[in-house]
């Protein structure tokens, strides 16, 4: 099963923000990859990741709220983008740059044909 973790690098920033010792910055961009495979099975996130294992691209996120407590991040992967690409990883960033939430998964193939949206619950 596919577990999404906010990073130690994530929950410290938080702690922070909420003791009013530092000012949170907002996610910004995903990152996309297809480094979190190995012998064919999906990497353990553990929390600890600092960057993706194998990022292809990052673009800005959109962002929603399916529910009061839940942001649901969001970036649309266009037809000409990571075309016969395999992804099993994905990232949030800050505007300071850092990974703060990881999640890997199952390979989902894409085709030149398609467009699809990937997204990324943080549910509080």
């Amino acid at each position: 099963m596919a577990v999404g973790v906010i990073t130690l690098v994530g929950r410290t920033k938080l702690c922070k923000a909420h003791a009013g010792d530092k000012t949170l910055p907002p996610i910004i961009e995903m990152a996309i990859g297809d480094g979190a495979i190995e012998q064919g099975i999906v990497v353990e996130t553990t929390g600890e990741e600092t960057a993706l294992y194998h990022e292809l691209l990052r673009k800005p996120v959109k962002i929603t709220y399916p529910e009061e407590t839940t942001a649901r991040y969001t970036v649309k992967l266009e037809k000409n983008e990571l075309v016969d690409a395999y992804i099993n990883e994905i990232g949030l960033y800050d505007s300071e740059g850092s990974l703060v939430a990881y999640k890997s998964f199952l390979q989902k193939g894409k085709d030149g044909d398609m467009e699809f949206d990937l997204n990324m619950d943080e549910v509080f």
